[in-house]
């Protein structure tokens, strides 16, 4: 979906994740949010009147949305998927970002979580579903790849959690060594999960 497909509300929506994945919450102004997403500032308050915090919690919830349907396009994209296909998928979308880009980004869903879990529980409330909300199409793709259903969820939450550590531990570095290391290392646990 291009911007000029976007209501104004999604695009807000849209603006607000770009910049908390690249500048974090504190530093994301609603101004900045609508500047970004070419919006009326006053807008702001009609499509959200809960304010930053609603706005974040609604980028947080996109963000996990996007994340999922992102490995059914993974997995269309391998004549033969395997778990550890799949996941040097996952990390490829990011090595190829960090190549191109540069180490600007992250997971807006992990941003909001540093910067607001203390401070507001429906940003934590909006994380975790966020995140389920990935996991989920992670372990349905598992299970159909021949991982036994009570170890999907488990490899699933594992999957995630090597990415998002290694995607801060990239931007740290400034390199994509993190995210390559994982692929290569987690790749054959994931693949031995199967039942043959």
């Amino acid at each position: 979906m291009t911007g000029t497909e976007r209501g104004p509300r999604e695009r807000m929506v849209f603006s607000a994740a770009q910049l908390i994945r690249r500048d974090g919450v504190g530093a994301t102004g609603m101004r900045d949010v609508a500047a970004h997403a070419g919006a009326p500032r006053g807008s702001l308050q009609h499509y959200f009147p809960g304010g930053k915090e609603q706005l974040v919690n609604e980028a947080v919830a996109w963000a996990g949305r996007y994340a999922g349907k992102r490995i059914a396009r993974f997995m269309a994209g391998m004549s033969e998927p395997t778990p550890s296909g799949l996941f040097a998928a996952m990390v490829r979308q990011w090595t190829d970002e960090y190549e191109t880009a540069g180490f600007l980004s992250g997971c807006p869903v992990v941003s909001a979580t540093v910067d607001c879990v203390s401070s507001a529980p429906s940003t934590r409330e909006a994380a975790a579903a966020a995140f389920a909300t990935w996991r989920k199409p992670v372990a349905e793709a598992l299970t159909g790849m021949g991982v036994p259903a009570e170890r999907a969820e488990s490899l699933a939450t594992l999957m995630i959690s090597a990415l998002e550590g290694a995607i801060v531990m990239a931007r740290a570095e400034g390199g994509v060594r993190p995210l390559t290391t994982v692929a290569r290392e987690l790749g054959p646990l994931l693949d031995a999960a199967r039942e043959s």
